[in-house]
């Protein structure tokens, strides 16, 4: 498809520099498959969905995996973007051109790391030195990746440390928050147990290339970044046995939703998985595991928007945008939420 279909003018004003407070007070835009949109807010999930309903969460952790250092005197910064092994990670680097293989980046005291090779993509493998875990050297080191429509606009601060991390967050090694459960308290945890909708979890390590603008004109020609995740044996089991019941499967962010496609058989049946996932979500796509996704507001020409717009159908979900902003809706991570039940 070409690339263009899904872009959409966005006024700076809707995009939001920080979240609501609470969380749990954002704007939700219920979208069915039909009929009219429904303004809610996120406080209002316990009656909106209904008893038996699956809300699948992804519980990884954003680490500090922004670093700035120098290459000689020329100014570098990096951006960690996938794990390869305990001291290596792949990184975006800007003014890469500045930077040749197997030269030394110092990025702090006690930090820096080898550009071993230079990828296709033009980003980097960063060796880091020494034997302090990679981890403990981005906490001295490192900052908070926020997006680069909110960075570009205001520095990471203190806040951004609690703003940028969702109440599930447990394992290290995202590079970008799973934004769709920012929005979650637990007041409304609290409440969605009573109303009786199930909770789940599985992990996928979000990075980097999330924000990349699509820079093909047909989205055949775009190649998605690889991200790794994983949904253990007894999860995947719990999930196929709800949809089997007739109950619904909703993937809290895009990036549940793309794990949970990636680890079901074309039957629907969900596998264990773990490993890397480069799963590629666009119009025509027949999905398999989910029967809805909550999720924030997408940027024009974005692999997100493009998601989505698979989903629900992209005349629907350029209306559901229309009505978003026309409405006031803020947008992107720290943003508003939407609903999509098709």
């Amino acid at each position: 498809m070409r690339v263009n279909l899904f872009d959409f003018h966005l006024p700076s004003e809707r995009i939001a520099l920080r979240p609501a407070r609470p969380r749990d007070a954002a704007r939700m835009l219920v979208v069915p498959g039909a009929g009219p949109f429904d303004n809610r807010t996120v406080a209002d999930l316990p009656v909106v969905l209904r008893p038996g309903d699956v809300l699948v969460f992804n519980d990884t952790r954003v680490i500090p995996a922004q670093l700035e250092g120098r290459r000689g005197e020329a100014r570098v910064g990096a951006t960690l973007h996938k794990r390869i092994d305990l001291r290596r990670w792949q990184a975006f680097i800007r003014n890469a051109k500045r930077v040749r293989e197997g030269e030394r980046i110092q990025f702090a005291e006690g930090v820096a790391a080898i550009a071993e090779a230079r990828h296709g993509d033009g980003s980097f493998t960063l060796a880091f030195e020494g034997e302090e875990p990679v981890e403990a050297l981005l906490m001295r080191a490192g900052t908070m990746p926020l997006p680069p429509y909110i960075a570009s606009r205001r520095a990471a601060d203190e806040a951004d440390g609690e703003d940028y991390q969702t109440m599930f967050a447990r394992e290290e090694g995202a590079v970008a928050a799973p934004t769709a459960a920012l929005h979650f308290t637990p007041r409304l945890i609290e409440a969605l147990d009573a109303a009786g909708i199930v909770r789940e979890t599985l992990t996928l390590h979000v990075g980097a290339g999330t924000f990349l603008p699509v820079k093909a004109e047909d989205t055949a020609e775009h190649a998605m970044h690889a991200e790794w995740g994983r949904i253990n044996e007894a999860t995947a089991a719990r999930l196929t046995a709800a949809r089997r019941q007739g109950r619904r499967v909703i993937a809290v962010g895009t990036t549940a939703l793309r794990l949970l496609e990636s680890a079901a058989d074309a039957d629907g049946t969900i596998r264990a998985f773990a490993g890397d996932t480069a799963i590629f979500i666009t119009p025509g796509y027949t999905f398999r595991a989910v029967d809805g996704l909550m999720t924030n507001f997408h940027l024009p020409r974005s692999t997100l928007f493009m998601l989505v717009s698979a989903l629900v159908g992209l005349e629907r979900m350029q209306a559901a945008y229309a009505h978003a902003i026309g409405h006031d809706y803020r947008f992107y991570s720290y943003g508003d939420s939407s609903l999509l039940l098709p």
